[in-house]
């Protein structure tokens, strides 16, 4: 079987002129903690922090892969979406959170929770770990004193600043200034976002941060080949790409 000795991670992929845009699963992460940084805090700073820290790990813990892990049949670098559940990351991410305590494993086995029940039924292994995901969260939240409800606010955050971040890295924001919804956030609200000019502002509304307006940035790898021979050369191509640092600002609507 073919066996890749250096995989790459999952990826967000954008075609561009030349090549594609690549960012990192770990980079778009990243991106949604700074998001969550402008928010209110709502929480006890250990908790708050540990809701920071669960949002900018949540796609961690990327493992080996056997197969063209990286690359489409057509030979181009693979979108994350274009990958199938991984038990094995999943797992790992749950290890990783666990050394961080019980309010970061529960936040995070929340979030593999959103992510994979609507494929149960799909997998015997994937359910049993969806069925233990469930008994876990009921353990942490009882060891926590935390309501369900509580939990899920708490995780909602997360859920909404992944879901913008993940707007932004796709290149998701809609032609001519229309909204696109993000998500309910930890109010209850649902919000939308929209820039009205291709290179001004992102808005948001209703505007939820702390701060009228500020800028995140992630950065991108910029491959200038349409296609590679196999895993290692795609990997080989990452490793000397150049890096772009891709910037928004954000901003409250007048």
């Amino acid at each position: 079987a073919y066996f890749c000795e250096k995989p790459t991670p999952r990826m967000i992929v954008n075609p561009t002129p030349t090549g594609w845009q690549v960012i990192y699963q770990q980079a778009h992460a990243l991106l949604a903690a700074q998001l969550a940084w402008q928010w209110p805090p709502f929480l006890p700073t250990d908790r708050w922090v540990g809701l920071l820290a669960a949002t900018a790990q949540h796609d961690d813990e990327q493992q080996r892969w056997r197969g063209h892990y990286g690359l489409t049949a057509a030979g181009a670098p693979a979108d994350f979406t274009q990958k199938e559940f991984s038990l094995e990351q999943a797992e790992g991410v749950m290890r990783a959170a666990r050394f961080q305590g019980q309010w970061r494993s529960l936040l995070t086995s929340l979030h593999l929770s959103f992510l994979y029940e609507p494929q149960r039924g799909e997998n015997t292994q994937q359910d049993a770990f969806l069925d233990e995901q469930q008994a876990q969260q009921k353990q942490w939240r009882r060891a926590l004193h935390v309501t369900k409800a509580e939990a899920q606010r708490a995780y909602a955050l997360l859920q909404w600043c992944d879901r913008l971040s993940l707007i932004l890295c796709r290149q998701e924001l809609p032609e001519r200034g229309r909204a696109l919804e993000i998500s309910e956030g930890p109010d209850g609200k649902r919000y939308t976002v929209h820039r009205p000019t291709p290179e001004g502002p992102v808005l948001v509304s209703p505007w939820p941060f702390a701060a009228s307006e500020f800028d995140v940035t992630v950065e991108a790898s910029q491959l200038h080949e349409l296609q590679f021979q196999d895993d290692a050369a795609l990997t080989a191509a990452l490793h000397v790409a150049p890096i772009e640092t891709l910037q928004w600002g954000l901003q409250r609507p007048h």
